[in-house]
C-alpha cells in the first residue's frame, strides 16, 4: 500500500506539471481521467506485486502453494483496508453535508422565528388577530365555489380550477362532470365562448399527457443509465481485483525461496 500511495503521489505530481493555464495548453478532462485511471491501476498492481514478493520471501517457505497463499493474503488485506478507507471517506463527506444542511436549516428557522417575533411586536395582538382573520376570510371566499361561474369572483373561479386540476393530475383522468365544470369556469374567467374554452381544456389535457409521457421516458432513461453505470462499475471493480490477484500471485511466486538440492556421497540437502 505504501508503494502504491508513493507511485500515486508521483503520478499526481506528473499530472500537475501538464497543467499550463497561461499557455492554455492543458490536456482535456477526459484525457486527465483516462491517464489517472491507468496510472492508479499500474501503481496498485506494482504495489501488490512487491508486497506479495516481500510476504512470500519473509515467510521463508519454499513451497509455491504457501508462497501463493501469502501473496493472496496481501492482496485480500490490501483491498479490505482500501474498502474501509473509502467507506470512511464517503461517510465523512455525507456527515459534513448533513451538518452543513442542518446549520443552514437552523439559520433559516431562527430567521423565520425572528421575523415572526418582529412582526408580532410591530402589529400588536389586536392587529395580528385582525390580519389573520382577514386572510382566513379571503381564503374562505376563494374556496366557496360550486355556484354559477358567471356570478363567482375571479379568486373563486381560479381556486376551483386549481382544485379540479389537482384532482385531474392526482387521478390521472378527468370525469365528464369535472371537464364540463372546468370548461364553464374557463369560459367565464377569460370571457370566451364555451367551445373555445373546451378547446383550451383539451389542449391542456394533451399537453399534460405529453408531459407525463416525457417524464416517464426520462425516468426510464435515467434508470437505464444508472443500471448501465452500476454494471460497468461492478465489472470494472471485478477486473481490477482480478488483475490485482494475478499481480500478487506473480510477486509471491517470484518471492518464494528456491529449493537447493546438493547431491553428494549418499547425502541429500
Amino acid at each position: 500500500m505504501t508503494i502504491g500511495l508513493m507511485l500515486n503521489a508521483l503520478g499526481a505530481g506528473v499530472g500537475a506539471t501538464t497543467v499550463d493555464a497561461t499557455a492554455r495548453d492543458t490536456p482535456s478532462a477526459s484525457s486527465f481521467g483516462i491517464g489517472a485511471a491507468i496510472w492508479v491501476l499500474i501503481s496498485n498492481l506494482i504495489g501488490l506485486a512487491v508486497g506479495a514478493y516481500v510476504a512470500a520471501r519473509l515467510s521463508g517457505t519454499s513451497d509455491n502453494t504457501d508462497g501463493t497463499l501469502h501473496g493472496l493474503a496481501v492482496w485480500g488485506t490490501t483491498f479490505l483496508i482500501s474498502a474501509v478507507l473509502l467507506g470512511n471517506l464517503v461517510a465523512g463527506i455525507a456527515s459534513t453535508a448533513a451538518t452543513s444542511a442542518s446549520s443552514v436549516l437552523g439559520g433559516v428557522v431562527r430567521g423565520a422565528g425572528s421575523a415572526a417575533s418582529a412582526a408580532s411586536n410591530v402589529a400588536g395582538p389586536g392587529g395580528l388577530q385582525s390580519a389573520t382573520q382577514g386572510m382566513v376570510d379571503r381564503v374562505q371566499r376563494a374556496l366557496s365555489g360550486g355556484g354559477s361561474p358567471a356570478s363567482m369572483t375571479s379568486d373563486q373561479r381560479n381556486a376551483e380550477m386549481a382544485t379540479l386540476a389537482t384532482r385531474w393530475v392526482t387521478d390521472g383522468r378527468m370525469t365528464a362532470s369535472d371537464r364540463e365544470r372546468l370548461n364553464a369556469l374557463v369560459a367565464a374567467e377569460y370571457n370566451i365562448p364555451v367551445q373555445e374554452a373546451q378547446q383550451r381544456v383539451q389542449q391542456a389535457e394533451q399537453q399534460a399527457a405529453e408531459a407525463v409521457r416525457r417524464a416517464e421516458e426520462t425516468a426510464r432513461q435515467a434508470a437505464d443509465t444508472a443500471a448501465s453505470g452500476a454494471a460497468t462499475a461492478g465489472f470494472a471493480i471485478f477486473g481490477i481485483m482480478l488483475l490485482g490477484a494475478l499481480a500478487a500471485v506473480f510477486g509471491a511466486r517470484r518471492g518464494t525461496r528456491d529449493v537447493l538440492l546438493v547431491r553428494g556421497t549418499g547425502n541429500v540437502r
